[in-house]
């Protein structure tokens, strides 16, 4: 008896289209570009009105939960399409990194009480490895001393904004740990959008929650696997609003994208970005279904993080002097897409671990 392997949908359904546009209209008014510059400006970088429209509001933060936990019982799919709009409006919110990352820590662990305050968008969690770190790869631990944390962590994306900390000690375990008993420096960061900190515990009370290798090692590869989405999400607002640009600036009394030259860059860029999209899909319905999450999420980084860059970079370019400006958006995007590159790792990183993953090391 044969039996035939299921191929993935990568095809978006009706319910995901239908999500799509009800959150691509909530940034619209929540994240316009003057306004979300405007915030990186501040000394308050996350947008706690985007964050409640989006968790209280739409139940967002939640769709990763079962619902007997108090979530929407979703799946890695409906996340993506989330990321992507996110992506797409550079949105400061700490959706990937509360509602994702920290939700699967979470999940592997099967601390239901906490669970259920992340998935009501009302608490804010944030894993306590930096944002740098690979899944499977090396992260410092605290301290652990007569159930107290010491230590310091540095790297930590949205931190901020957390109102609790998921902390790997030296012992093995994962702690909980109250934003209030931490120091929260925030550090230099190049995203602006998504501002990173150095965590500082002395002595700080902790509630074990679970073992943290297998949670790391979880929310880590669910992080890379659907920060690609968001990595499409950028690249795909890059292309799109090149090719408006070009198609109404006019240099010789002629449209700018008209030019032979100018047509093959955005023909090569928008091959690259179509195949994002695919490889983003293909590691978000892995990572919902169970399938071979880890090859489909090696492969998805490896390819997001050039693509998102050079999606960034050429609209900074074909948008000529205005693209240099820092009243227009362009610069959010390519310190997005910058960023996100070593975000869960490199994209070098990444084809590493898949040719271990394939048996097909490099000689």
């Amino acid at each position: 008896m044969t039996t035939q392997s299921t191929q993935p949908d990568l095809l978006y359904s009706e319910e995901e289209e239908a999500l799509r546009a009800a959150v691509r209209d909530l940034l619209a008014d929540h994240c316009d570009a003057p306004g979300v510059i405007a915030r990186t400006e501040s000394d308050t970088p996350h947008d706690a009105a985007a964050w409640k429209a989006l968790t209280e509001g739409m139940g967002l933060a939640g769709l990763l939960v079962p619902e007997e936990l108090g979530g929407q019982g979703a799946s890695h799919r409906e996340v993506a399409v989330v990321l992507e709009e996110l992506g797409r409006a550079v949105a400061p919110v700490p959706y990937l990194t509360s509602a994702v990352v920290a939700t699967e820590a979470l999940l592997a662990c099967g601390d239901g009480q906490l669970l259920g305050k992340l998935a009501s968008g009302r608490t804010v969690g944030a894993l306590a490895v930096g944002l740098h770190v690979a899944p499977g790869g090396e992260f410092r631990t605290a301290r652990v001393e007569d159930g107290r944390l010491h230590g310091e962590l540095t790297g930590i994306a949205d931190a901020v904004a957390a109102d609790v900390l998921l902390v790997p000690g030296d012992d093995g375990g994962l702690y909980a740990v109250e934003a209030g008993a931490v120091t929260v420096t925030p550090q230099v960061s190049f995203d602006l959008t998504r501002p990173l900190a150095t965590v500082t515990l002395d002595g700080a009370a902790g509630r074990r929650v679970g073992d943290a290798e297998p949670a790391v090692r979880r929310a880590l590869r669910a992080g890379a696997g659907l920060l690609a989405a968001e990595q499409f999400g950028v690249a795909e607002w890059a292309l799109t609003e090149t090719v408006r640009y070009l198609k109404e600036r006019k240099q010789f009394n002629r449209p700018v994208g008209g030019f032979q030259a100018i047509k093959h860059r955005l023909a090569q860029l928008w091959l690259e970005v179509v195949n994002l999209r695919a490889a983003a899909r293909g590691a978000a319905d892995a990572l919902a279904s169970g399938g071979d999450a880890d090859v489909l999420v090696a492969v998805a980084q490896a390819y997001a993080a050039p693509v998102a860059v050079h999606a960034a970079e050429e609209a900074l370019q074909l948008h000529a002097g205005i693209g240099m400006t820092w009243e227009h958006p362009i610069h959010l995007y390519l310190k997005r897409a910058k960023a996100d590159s070593i975000a869960f790792g490199t994209a070098g990183a990444h084809r590493e671990a898949l040719g271990a993953l394939v048996d097909l090391q490099a000689p």
